[in-house]
């Protein structure tokens, strides 16, 4: 299917990424505050709501649907969903049926997952220290999170770390997760603290920076290194450890800004739309939805037109020792 959705700047979006619960079963230090007060649930998408959206979307093209939170499998009936989107995979209209998962949850889940048709996912893991894991989750504890990941892998999915790279929190461990994720099989991909949620104080997430810049030098003090063109859809950048062969992902919205080839829009749990994660514009797609239950109509208008203010790129900035660019609401809000 020819993509239907081109921003201002010529750039096809094919890749919508949709929150459908803002409540996690975590409370990450640098996702979420630890009183966090979340949503009615009356104001949430229902199920149906959620599956008219994204099939709007695939309609004009989206071709990779990925499913975040919050956490999305504590979201009450979620597995409905996921089985009613595989009908766009047995359909070929969706290429890749994938989550975005804390893993607290995929003990229980990952066979379902795969009799849905997803066949990869990330799981969000900062350290392999039960007691540090057990301070940063706040909530969470690292043995549920390691079975689920067993659980996944069992099952058939392949299985991608996201490591958000903390500085002095996980910088010790760059090793251990490359050679944990080398021995299970899995891709690794670090991710550079994001300045999302107002009340998160800004002198700890200035510490909290650690550019990929210099991980990636840790990294080669050990291994050599070679770029690789490839790409999953998604923002990182790939690199491969010569002497082992394993692929590590670089997401680096603060140190590399990744912006001129952005495919990609996110859907909050509640319908609106927010064409860039680092930008404040969005849009209310709710009320052309519920409007308007009988027909679509409305609500690829109302798509059009958000995908005609997509900005060129975010304003992230550490630079100047205080965290530009920073975004009002929590990760959680808008999905990981």
């Amino acid at each position: 299917m020819e993509p239907a959705l081109i921003d201002p700047f010529m750039r096809a979006v094919t890749y919508l990424r949709v929150s459908v619960t803002d409540r996690c079963d975590f409370r990450c230090t640098y996702c979420m505050s630890e009183s966090m007060k979340f949503l009615p649930k009356k104001e949430l998408l229902t199920l149906e709501e959620l599956d008219r959206m994204c099939s709007a979307f695939i309609g004009l093209g989206v071709n990779k649907l990925r499913i975040t939170g919050g956490e999305p499998l504590v979201r009450r009936g979620i597995m409905t969903f996921f089985q009613s989107m595989k009908r766009h995979l047995e359909s070929g209209a969706l290429q890749e049926l994938t989550l975005t998962t804390n893993g607290s949850q995929l003990e229980k889940y990952a066979g379902e997952l795969v009799g849905c048709g997803v066949k990869r996912i990330n799981v969000s893991l900062d350290t392999l220290d039960a007691e540090k894991f057990a301070d940063i989750t706040r909530w969470g504890r690292l043995p549920q999170v390691l079975r689920g990941i067993e659980a996944a892998q069992a099952a058939g999915m392949r299985v991608k770390l996201n490591a958000v790279a903390v500085k002095g929190f996980n910088e010790d461990e760059l090793f251990t997760l490359q050679e944990f994720c080398a021995d299970k099989g899995m891709d690794l991909t670090f991710i550079e603290v994001m300045p999302m949620g107002e009340d998160m104080d800004e002198a700890a997430r200035l510490g909290q920076y650690w550019s990929l810049k210099d991980l990636r030098d840790q990294i080669e003090t050990r291994f050599s290194t070679t770029d690789l063109s490839e790409s999953t859809g998604g923002p990182a950048h790939y690199i491969r450890i010569n002497e082992t062969g394993q692929k590590i992902g670089l997401i680096q919205p603060l140190s590399h800004n990744f912006c001129e080839s952005c495919n990609r829009v996110r859907i909050t749990c509640t319908g609106e739309i927010y064409t860039c994660l680092g930008q404040e514009g969005h849009m209310d797609l709710r009320p052309a939805l519920r409007n308007n239950p009988d027909n679509d109509t409305a609500l690829i208008a109302a798509i059009h037109t958000a995908i005609g203010s997509k900005p060129k790129g975010h304003d992230f900035d550490y630079s100047r020792q205080r965290t530009d660019g920073q975004m009002s609401r929590h990760m959680s809000h808008t999905g990981g």
